[in-house]
Order: C-alpha cells, then structure tokens, then sequence
C-alpha cells in the first residue's frame, strides 16, 4: 500500500511539473540550435526565448514546472559544474596566475559590495555583480543568489545581472584580442588575460582561439582557477548574508555545493572516467540552460526596466576594474 502511494505521489508530481518544465526543456533545444547553427551565447537566447512566453509563469498548469526548473534544476546545473575541476588543472597555472585570480574576485566582489552603497543599491547586489563578473558570469550569478537572501526583486536582480555579464562577455570575446597586438602580449599572457576578465566559459575559450589553441589552452586553465572560487565565495556569502535570526543560527550549507566539492575532489583525483565527465559536462549545460529559460519566464521586460542605470553602472564598473586589474599584474610581472 506505500508503495503504491508513494507511485501515486511521484505520478501526480510529474504531472503537475511537465507542462512549464517541457516548455523550459524546448527552449533550451531551441536556443541550442539557434547558437551552433549562427553563432551567439545560448544563455542569452534562452533567457530572451524565455521573456517572450512571460506569461506561461502565470498559468496554473505551467507555473510550478517553471518554479521548479528555475529552482531545482539550477542547483543541479551548478552542483555538476563541480566536475570540470581538478586538482592538476590548478597545480598547472603556477603561483602568479593563482594570486591574479583570488586577487581579481576578491577585489572585484569588495568594489560591487561597497560601491553598490554610493549607487543607491543593496549590498546583496554589489556582492551578486561582482561576482558574477569576477568568477564565471551566469552561472556564479545563478549560485551566488541561491543563498542571498530572497525578496520581491531577488530574481530580476539576477536576471539583470545573468543578461548584463553574458553580453559583456560576449563583447569581450570580440574586442579583447584587439589589445594583445597592441600591448605586444605574447600566447601565455594573452590566455591570462582572457582567462582571468572574460565572464563566460564559452567566450573565454572562443577569444583564446582567435589568438592561437596555446593561448586557448592558457585561458582555458585560467578561467577553471576562477571557477574553482565558486564554492569558498558561495559559502562566504550563505555565511554573511545568511538569513539566520540571531547570533547562535548557522548557516545550512547547500546540499548542490556539498556535491560541488565532492565531483571536484573526485575529478581531482581522477575517480570520474572521461566519458562518465563528459556526461555531467553536457548535462549540468543542459540543465542551466533549461534554468535560465524558466528564469526568463518569470520575469518580463517592464519588471527589467526597473532595474537603472545603476545596476548597469555597477557591473560596467566591475568589468573595467577586473580588466585594469589584470593587465596591471600581467605587464609588470
């Protein structure tokens, strides 16, 4: 008789989620083919996609699959990029890249904490730009804010922030390389360079490649560092900004970050085979991109508007303030 409760239950979950998490799952196809057939970040067209069917969030047969790609989903995205990190890829950037990175997120986050204050914003926001900008874009963005704390404007901050870095690393892809025949940057500094100020993954790789597969690599090595700093500074933040109502509450770690360090740890030590990696790789893509459509969909363009010329002004800033600081180290070094 349990047993065919418990069927019961996970049949009418499913029934209830399919119809705005299938939606989500299309868009993510969609926006996937549109990306490898004519170029373009496809976060950003599934979060664009994703707005359009703005009202598909406030039908009750599409809402709680929505809520729960938006959510869940997420979180398993996140928890899987765990496995592309190793404890050799670090090892192989040597100290000077090691200390251009912690140095760029940390300084990066402290500017969005303590500049969001002059611009009329929250601390929470300063936090979720810079880091946002400082370690991997959309998807920092996306578990920086699962432990911020949660009110009315907390998902179109994010989504502000997840459209803002995305087409701020798109535009560095594009423009960034100019700089490496103009400051006379050889292949190493080059991928530095790109690995340690560009947002997104993709864009990281795709701007190395225009330079040359060494200085590709280079970058490629570099941003891995940047995103290894996901777990302290997601931690640190669910510790600041914990939502615990006096002295004695502690923080509760989130279960997706538990599994964060767990896949590095394991990949680290070559526990995950190859084609096994390249599974959750492909999967927790899949997964994000289904998240940031259900994003989409619950946030439209009027509650977007609302954000200012403020938020922009930050994380323009926090763009700026890590390319400076990067280049400063790479030419006097």
């Amino acid at each position: 008789m349990t047993d065919i409760s418990i069927v019961a239950r996970t049949t009418s979950t499913a029934r209830r989620l399919a119809p705005g998490l299938i939606t989500a799952i299309v868009i993510a196809m969609a926006s996937t083919f549109v990306s490898d057939h004519y170029g373009g970040p496809t976060l950003l067209f599934a979060l664009l996609i994703g707005m359009a069917l703005h009202f598909l969030s406030k039908e009750t047969s599409s809402a709680p699959g929505i809520n729960f790609a938006s959510k869940t989903v997420l979180r398993i995205g996140v928890a899987l990029l765990g496995v592309r990190i190793g404890a050799d890829q670090v090892a192989a950037l040597g100290i000077a890249p090691v200390v251009m990175v912690v140095g760029g997120v940390i300084f990066t986050m402290l500017l969005g904490r303590y500049l969001s204050g002059p611009l009329g914003l929250t601390p929470p926001q300063g936090v979720l730009t810079g880091g946002a900008v400082a370690i991997c874009g959309a998807s920092a963005a996306m578990a920086i804010a699962a432990v911020l704390p949660q009110d009315r404007d907390s998902e179109r901050n994010m989504l502000f922030t997840v459209i803002a870095v995305t087409t701020l690393s798109t535009m560095a892809m594009i423009l960034y390389p100019l700089l490496v025949p103009l400051l006379s940057l050889t292949e190493d500094q080059a991928g530095m360079l790109f690995g340690g100020t560009i947002h997104d993954v993709a864009q990281v790789v795709g701007a190395g490649h225009l330079v040359s597969d060494k200085a590709a690599t280079v970058a490629t090595y570099v941003k891995l560092m940047r995103v290894a700093m996901l777990v302290p500074v997601v931690m640190l933040v669910g510790y600041l900004f914990g939502s615990g109502t006096g002295p004695s509450k502690r923080p509760t770690l989130p279960a997706f970050l538990i599994a964060f360090v767990l896949l590095a740890i394991l990949n680290s030590f070559h526990l995950v085979p190859q084609q096994v990696g390249d599974v959750m790789n492909s999967f927790s893509r899949w997964c994000l991109v289904c998240a940031i459509a259900a994003l989409g969909m619950k946030t439209s363009l009027e509650e977007l508007t609302k954000v200012g010329w403020r938020s922009i002004a930050l994380v323009v800033t926090e763009t700026v303030f890590l390319l400076v600081f990067v280049l400063t180290i790479l030419l006097t070094t």
